[in-house]
């Protein structure tokens, strides 16, 4: 039983970080043309298509994706709190979980971005759209002149710290430091 809630858990979490990244790539003014923004589309449009005519969008945040986004997360909390725990705790564990997903979206976009600039020998359609996503997020903060133009050293850092926030918790609540 566990291993088909832990089966179910994470496809949900993995299409629930799709329909984040379509909000995100609509947030960020992605170009919708490239291969990998359209997988993102063509990927979530059957569940977010119909909610769109009736959702309406609030200013560059496409809402019914990001409400499809909480029903999958409620969906994920109903699953590991009905068969672990049988605790109804559902909506704030609900939200707990959206918000760790979007921490672990952007901790993946930063990662794969840092990544592919060390090891990318040209500019890729998904390097591209990483690219297009990390801006507005690293915009605000001042960073060194790469001699190629690329996010070396912020993307980096940026990572790091998101790795810490999301994973030093544990170690600080087990009372180390």
């Amino acid at each position: 039983m566990k291993t088909l809630t832990f089966l179910l858990s994470t496809v949900i979490e993995l299409y629930t970080m799709v329909v984040l990244l379509r909000v995100w790539m609509q947030w960020a003014r992605c170009d919708f043309y490239n291969p990998f923004s359209q997988f993102v589309v063509k990927a979530t449009q059957p569940i977010v298509g119909p909610l769109r005519r009736i959702i309406p969008a609030m200013g560059p945040i496409d809402s019914a994706s990001l409400l499809v986004a909480f029903i999958l997360c409620v969906i994920k909390a109903i699953v590991l709190f009905m068969v672990i725990t049988f605790q109804p705790i559902i909506w704030i564990s609900a939200l707990l979980i959206l918000l760790k997903t979007i921490g672990s979206l952007i901790f993946w976009v930063l990662l794969l971005m840092a990544i592919m600039s060390w090891v990318s020998q040209g500019r890729s359609p998904v390097e591209y759209v990483l690219m297009q996503l990390a801006d507005p997020l690293l915009r605000p903060y001042p960073q060194p002149a790469a001699v190629d133009g690329r996010y070396r050293f912020l993307a980096d850092g940026a990572g790091i710290a998101v790795v810490r926030n999301q994973y030093g918790h544990r170690r600080s609540a087990a009372g180390h430091r």
